[in-house]
C-alpha cells in the first residue's frame, strides 16, 4: 500500500498518518512499524515521525496471523449484525475469552465460528473484542468483524463515547434516589484475583447510580452508568459504598448475607451467581455514523429472583 503525504497531513506522527488511510487498528501498525513492515521515501522511520509534505509512505500487509483459538459451535443469542459488528446477549455463567481454566467453550469461541474473518481483526489472543464482561455478568457484548469497526469502536470506548447502562440488585437501602461513586480501582494490595478502592496503584474510576425498586430485605433494585470501564468496577463501587451486588461472594454479597434473613431464605436457591445485568449500550456506528441501542432482555434467573421479592411484598 503507498500514500503520498498532502498539506493537510504533514506534521501528522506516521502510525497516526496510517490508521487514518487505513482499516488497520493502531496496535498492529505499530507492530507492523516495528517490524520494518513501514518505509517513508524508502527508508525506516519511527512511530513517531511527523510526515511531511511529499513524503511517499509504502505499508507491506504481512498475511493474516493464524489464531490459536478454535471455533465451536456454540449458541448464540444475536442482538443485532451487520457486515461490521455483532451485538450479543451474553447468557451468566460463560466466559467471554480463552483464560487460564477456560480454554475453550468461551463466547470468543461461538464468534469465531459465527463470523470466521474474526480471527483477523484486533489482537491475536482476543481477536474482534472492544470491551469484556465478567463471567457472571450477563447482557449486551459488542464484537467487531472488521478491522475498521474494531479500531473506531475501540476508539469510542477509550474516549468514553459508549453509552453503558446496568441494572444490579444489591444490600440495602439508600438515603438518596440517585447518586455517584468516584473512587480510584486498581489490584487489591494483597489479594491479587481482586479489585479494590485503595490499590497502591489505581485509575479514575466514576460510576452513577439511580434507584429503579424497593424490596424487603432490605434490598434494591440499581440502574448504573459507568463512565470509566475498568475491572470489576461496578461490583468494587457498590460493595465500597456498603451495598454489594446480591450474590457477589468476591465482594461481600454472597450467600453469608442470607443468614439470620428468614424472610430471604426462599430468595436464597434462586441466586446463582451476581445479579447484575448489562442492560444497553448505545454508540455510533463505525462506519454509517448512524447511532446504534441495543437492549438486551432480562435474563430468566434475574428475573426469578425479582418475581419472588415482588411476592414478599
Amino acid at each position: 500500500m503507498n500514500f503520498l503525504v498532502a498539506e493537510p497531513d504533514q506534521g501528522t506522527r506516521l502510525d497516526q498518518f496510517l490508521s487514518s488511510r487505513t482499516e488497520f487498528s493502531r496496535a498492529r501498525l505499530t507492530r507492523w512499524l516495528k517490524a520494518g513492515l513501514v518505509l517513508v521515501n524508502e527508508r525506516l522511520r519511527a512511530a513517531s515521525y511527523r510526515v511531511r509534505l511529499g513524503d511517499r509512505v509504502s505499508l507491506i500487509v504481512p498475511p493474516p496471523e493464524p489464531s490459536s483459538l478454535a471455533p465451536e459451535p456454540l449458541p448464540l443469542d444475536i442482538l443485532y449484525e451487520d457486515q461490521d459488528l455483532i451485538l450479543v446477549n451474553k447468557p451468566p455463567g460463560l466466559v467471554v475469552h480463552p483464560a487460564p481454566g477456560h480454554r475453550g467453550g468461551t463466547l470468543l469461541n461461538a464468534l469465531m465460528h459465527h463470523c470466521p474473518a474474526l480471527a483477523a481483526v484486533g489482537e491475536l489472543s482476543r481477536p474482534g473484542l472492544v470491551h469484556r464482561l465478567d463471567k457472571d455478568t450477563s447482557g449486551v457484548l459488542a464484537a467487531a468483524k472488521t478491522a475498521l469497526a474494531h479500531e473506531r469502536l475501540v476508539q469510542q470506548f477509550h474516549d468514553r463515547q459508549v453509552e453503558k447502562t446496568y441494572v444490579a440488585l444489591v444490600w440495602g437501602r439508600f438515603d438518596r434516589q440517585e447518586g455517584a461513586i468516584d473512587q480510584e480501582v486498581g489490584r487489591h494490595p494483597t489479594e491479587r484475583q481482586k479489585m479494590s478502592t485503595h490499590p497502591r496503584r489505581g485509575k479514575p474510576a466514576v460510576t452513577h447510580w439511580r434507584v429503579l425498586q424497593e424490596y424487603p430485605g432490605p434490598l434494591t433494585l440499581l440502574e448504573l452508568s459507568p463512565k470509566t470501564g475498568r475491572t470489576h468496577q461496578l461490583r468494587v463501587h457498590l460493595a465500597a459504598l456498603g451495598h454489594p451486588i446480591v450474590g457477589d461472594a468476591t465482594y461481600g454479597g454472597g450467600a453469608a448475607r442470607f443468614k439470620g434473613n428468614p424472610r430471604l431464605q426462599t430468595l436464597r436457591p434462586l441466586v446463582t451467581r451476581q445479579l447484575l445485568h448489562a442492560r444497553s449500550l448505545r454508540f455510533t456506528h463505525p462506519r454509517s455514523g448512524a447511532s446504534i441501542l441495543s437492549e438486551a432482555p432480562w435474563p430468566e434467573n434475574f428475573q426469578a429472583v425479582l418475581d419472588k421479592l415482588t411476592d414478599l411484598h
